[in-house]
């Protein structure tokens, strides 16, 4: 608080952030990047159409957005119904997959016989390639939504494992001297000490879960399923509809960019202390 001298006397001058500040700072968080990739999509677009135009590419091989946005307004009832079906695997394999993770990182710091039991299956599962798995999960739980759920757990919880696993096993030391010293038990010293120091690292394990979660819903259409947006690819790519493909695919990046900035935003709640540029 700052002191301000008047003939009357003395009254406080204090400085405060003002509805406009708040506004210039929301701008600058949420404006100028918003405006920056509508400004990017536009230039990209307008150099794919006339890129399309000057070199003469068939619509087959290279479709232009004009060709694409006819797709969506023809049939963008159906993209949006098998894009609801992909986002729907995408979410629930994400939820359960940063649910699986963080609880097997914390079975791991807890038993070192469970680590030792576990990481070895966490490492294989990773080490095999998705199209391996997928046929497999396939004939196991049918063309449905729960082989491309598990497809998206397994795809995305060896990220939240290995981030939350580490951010535990390397809190600071004076944690363990502080719950030694007040003779709390290895649960407590995870409930209060562990996992708030922990959190930063799951924080950045499920953003980086976000954008490998379509993934895993992904692959496990394109190997088998009734709907979906790999559904729609697979069937365009063999009747040659290059237009629908492509709406898939821009249904498909726009998903993910939602996903992304959604945990963003949310993972800046769950960890309101870190500090980031």
């Amino acid at each position: 608080m700052v002191t301000q001298k008047t003939p009357s006397g003395v009254r406080p001058f204090v400085h405060t952030r003002g509805p406009a500040s708040r506004e210039s700072l929301a701008w600058k968080r949420l404006g100028w990047p918003l405006v920056r990739i509508l400004v990017g999509t536009a230039l990209f677009l307008a150099a794919w159409e006339l890129l399309v135009r000057a070199l003469g590419i068939p619509p087959f091989m290279l479709p232009g957005p004009l060709q694409v946005l006819g797709a969506f307004e023809t049939r963008g009832w159906f993209l949006l119904e098998h894009a609801a079906i992909t986002a729907q695997e995408t979410v629930l394999g994400f939820i359960l997959g940063v649910i699986a993770g963080s609880m097997i990182a914390i079975l791991m710091w807890l038993f070192p016989i469970a680590r030792r039991g576990l990481l070895p299956v966490v490492l294989m599962t990773q080490a095999l390639p998705v199209f391996a798995i997928a046929p497999i999960l396939v004939l196991w739980l049918g063309f449905g939504l729960a082989s491309k759920i598990v497809m998206a757990v397994l795809v995305i919880f060896f990220a939240v494992t290995s981030t939350f696993y580490d951010g535990l096993r390397r809190a600071d030391p004076g944690y363990s001297d502080l719950a030694r010293l007040y003779r709390v038990g290895r649960v407590k010293e995870l409930i209060y000490f562990r996992i708030p120091a922990g959190l930063p690292a799951l924080a950045s394990g499920i953003r980086i879960a976000a954008v490998f979660a379509p993934i895993g819903a992904i692959v496990g259409e394109w190997v088998g399923a009734k709907g979906g947006l790999a559904f729609i690819m697979l069937q365009s790519n063999a009747r040659m509809q290059t237009d629908m493909m492509f709406a898939a695919l821009i249904l498909l990046a726009l998903m993910v960019l939602t996903l992304r900035f959604t945990v963003e935003y949310l993972t800046r709640l769950m960890v309101p202390w870190q500090v980031e540029e």
